[in-house]
């Protein structure tokens, strides 16, 4: 049964600080005026101690929660390459990351609230319960108060609740689905959602029935906290912004998952 608009609450995050040294990429401070959480790059697929610093001040500026976005060591491929690590040093690569992410986050005098994965790291915690169960070990250990912010219907949703953690599940604005709830590859037709009122519309039915729309037309039932609403491709704070209009006109409530 759907869920009445006026009873609703989800977070919008995006990622950000994804530039490198004096290359910018994505258009952060417009975004941030939008978006209730922000996944910062910890220098490894992108971003660097200047810009991370500047990140976190202005999502405090902003009045932005903030999470850290840990990807494969990967600045050629953007992390948007699998990389042969094995579980162990995946976990302590993305230990490492959190630990640059609450630095900088301190040092801006922020704090970080979650953790999410990036990329091609992100896409293995879907579905390869190896890399999912080292990710969310590896938040464990360095701070358990860490929220876990998963792709819906993943394994590490559930892995990371069996491993005591709190977890919040997001869903994508502008990515297709397919009827396993996995994300459809970049390389195919029709993965990447451009148009923002397709995208806004999608969204709301989606969060309305508290379910996946895939690729196909069906729904897959699961609990959606957040919408990551990508910065770097064509059109996001296009896309962003309706979202963000759709559900409040719709009785939505925004509001970081992290409060």
């Amino acid at each position: 049964m759907a869920a009445s608009s006026s009873s609703l609450t989800v977070d919008l995050n995006s990622d950000m600080g994804e530039g490198y040294g004096a290359y910018a990429m994505g258009r952060d401070a417009e975004i941030l005026g939008i978006v209730t959480s922000a996944n910062v790059a910890c220098g490894f697929h992108a971003g660097d101690p200047e810009i991370m610093a500047a990140t976190f001040s202005l999502a405090r500026e902003n009045r932005v929660a903030v999470g850290a976005h840990p990807g494969f060591p990967d600045l050629w491929g953007f992390g948007r390459r699998p990389m042969p690590f094995s579980a162990s040093e995946i976990e302590r690569l993305v230990a490492y990351q959190i630990g640059a992410a609450q630095a900088l986050a301190a040092y801006a005098g922020h704090r970080l609230s979650y953790v999410k994965a990036h990329g091609a790291l992100g896409n293995l915690t879907q579905t390869d319960a190896s890399v999912a169960r080292a990710v969310t070990r590896a938040i464990r250990a360095v701070d358990p108060t860490l929220i876990c912010l998963t792709i819906a219907l993943g394994e590490q949703t559930f892995i990371a609740r069996e491993m005591g953690l709190t977890v919040k599940s997001e869903i994508f604005a502008d990515r297709a689905y397919g009827d396993q709830g996995q994300l459809v590859s970049r390389q195919i037709e029709g993965a990447v959602i451009h148009d923002a009122d397709q995208a806004a519309q999608r969204i709301q039915r989606m969060i309305e029935q508290g379910a996946i729309e895939t690729i196909s037309g069906r729904s897959l039932a699961t609990q959606i906290d957040s919408i990551c609403v990508h910065s770097d491709t064509p059109g996001a704070v296009a896309i962003a912004r309706r979202v963000r209009e759709t559900l409040e006109e719709a009785g939505v409530r925004i509001r970081s998952f992290a409060d």
